[in-house]
């Protein structure tokens, strides 16, 4: 009797050992050690002489391992990141939080990923330096709806891509969705360059607005789940600041066009070295260790943990991922449960975010921006552009060292706020005669504090909010319907636009852009919760109190 008491002693002391790697775990000793003496005193023996009550005995040991393991659990948990998604979706947002900043393998593949985000960017800006020279060539100069079409095919495209590309990240996994993905953006490039007539161009924007929706729902989702949480924030708004490199780049690969009508084609051929290169690194990028961990893959997660932030850490994240992962033993969800009580508050929000961003103006902005220039007598389109695209590139970079200080709500907060202000501002400089000596001015001021409000948060945070509020079975699914409302929204914008200010004046249109940028500041001040440094369970819990 006394060698199976100390039998089961034994297995305690080697249960805990197991995990004696974890610094944490000293203390798990001293718990155990505590409980372990308060015990013995309770049953008046001495732990080193047990001679009788054995089976009491190894009834109050197995209770002190229970103990032990409790007092573990709690203690693991400001290591765990772990959500509850209401009813019990208990997952980890970041399982990889190492005791130490560590990112020196973490950043190349974060790179190769923006890959996409640079793809989105040139895509999205290529076709308006070229428009002019295409529709010469392809004949529809004089055809202003097939010019539309060959805008917003793209975006129409790109809605549903973003729609399916949650699907494919969750069949095939994250890196081979990357892969799949440069398929359509290489044919797409390739067709829009060598296009000979406007039914081959609308079908290489097609499948390139295709490719760039995919992008835009897993480039964010990707560098979620392989950031440490306490820089999860700064890699995440990179996302946006390579969208916006990407615009630059497009406006750069334009600057020939004056000595050179024909380049317009050189310029979307331009977009196959980026999607070859996307392709080819995610050949060597390592698939998400949350992903791998949901599929069983128990090996290939442990080895992506170990390229990731090296060998040390694979058991400490393992058992993070296997601590988060116990309450979760859901099948991954399906569409419609995304509009099931339980979901439909947070996938709304995850929506009206998008919504807002897009219906707050900033392409109408863009668009118009030209002609804002030119009022106050910057004739130049290229610096018109190029003013607008290093505004946005600087408020970016600002944003992304912001974004772990300050938190994702407030910047929403002040990112809206100053959207309203600029907005109000343009559209006064435009109607009031007091303001008309300095209009031209005023309206450059505007212009550009609007972009660099937008800059600093309405642009990067929600790409980078989506997969944190998101409980895991629902995250890819949920920031691809997310997507589909910015894509539709965008689409809408750049149909309607140009035939809402002829009808009712660009003074009005701006001022309905500002009063929706007061809307949203009210909708984020209610209904968005702050992410820096928290679970995903307080966040879940937040946007589902009554669950």
């Amino acid at each position: 009797m006394q060698a199976s008491t100390h039998l089961i002693k034994g297995n305690l002391e080697v249960k805990i050992s197991k995990r004696r790697d974890l610094p944490c775990f000293r203390e798990f000793k001293e718990r155990k050690s505590t409980l372990t003496r308060n015990l013995c005193i309770r049953r008046g023996s001495i732990c080193s002489g047990l001679s009788s009550g054995a089976v009491s005995m190894g009834a109050e040991l197995a209770r002190a391992r229970d103990n032990v393991e409790t007092v573990a659990r709690s203690l693991i948990k400001f290591r765990s990141v772990k959500g509850q998604a209401s009813g019990g979706d208990v997952e980890d947002l970041a399982p990889i939080n190492p005791h130490e900043t560590s990112t020196g393998t973490v950043l190349p593949f974060v790179g190769v990923a923006c890959l996409g985000a640079i793809l989105f960017g040139y895509h999205l800006g290529v076709v308006n330096g070229a428009l002019d020279y295409l529709s010469k060539d392809l004949g529809i100069a004089q055809n202003a709806v097939m010019q539309g079409w060959v805008v917003s095919t793209l975006l129409a495209a790109a809605a549903v891509g973003s729609f399916t590309g949650g699907a494919l990240a969750d069949k095939f996994g994250r890196t081979r969705t990357f892969q799949l993905d440069a398929i359509p953006l290489i044919i797409g490039a390739v067709l829009t360059a060598i296009a000979q007539n406007v039914q081959t161009m609308i079908i290489g924007r097609l499948l390139a607005g295709i490719g760039i929706g995919i992008t835009s729902a897993i480039v964010p989702l990707y560098i979620s789940e392989i950031s440490p949480t306490d820089i999860r924030g700064a890699l995440g708004s990179v996302n946006q600041l390579f969208i916006c490199i990407g615009i630059l780049a497009a406006l750069v690969a334009g600057l020939p066009l004056s000595r050179s009508p024909v380049w317009w084609r050189g310029m979307f051929g331009l977009a196959v070295i980026p999607s070859i290169l996307l392709a080819l690194g995610m050949t060597y990028s390592p698939e998400s260790p949350r992903w791998l961990f949901q599929q069983g893959k128990i090996s290939e997660a442990e080895k992506s943990i170990g390229t990731l932030y090296g060998k040390e850490r694979v058991p400490e994240v393992m058992y993070e991922l296997r601590t988060a992962g116990q309450g979760s033993t859901e099948p991954e969800a399906g569409w419609i449960d995304l509009f099931s009580k339980r979901y439909w508050k947070v996938v709304s929000v995850g929506a009206a975010l998008f919504f807002f961003q897009q219906f707050a103006g900033i392409n109408a902005v863009v668009y118009y921006s030209t002609a804002v220039f030119r009022s106050a007598g910057i004739a130049s389109d290229v610096a018109a552009s190029a003013l607008v695209g290093a505004s946005n590139v600087f408020g970016t970079v600002i944003a992304s060292s912001l974004m772990d200080r300050q938190g994702r709500k407030s910047l929403l907060i002040t990112s809206f706020s100053g959207m309203g202000a600029s907005m109000l501002l343009l559209s006064l400089s435009f109607t009031w005669k007091v303001l008309a000596p300095y209009s031209g001015i005023l309206a450059v001021v505007g212009t550009v504090l609007y972009v660099l409000s937008f800059s600093l948060g309405a642009g990067p945070v929600p790409a980078l909010l989506l997969p944190e509020i998101f409980a895991s079975r629902i995250r890819a699914k949920a920031v691809a319907l997310s997507l589909c409302m910015h894509w539709i929204s965008n689409f809408v914008i750049g149909l309607y636009f140009l035939s809402v200010v002829d009808k009712f004046g660009i003074s009005v249109v701006y001022l309905v852009f500002a009063a929706v940028c007061l809307l949203a500041v009210l909708f984020m001040a209610g209904n968005v919760v702050e992410t820096k440094g928290r679970s995903l369970e307080e966040i879940e819990l937040a946007l589902n109190p009554t669950t």
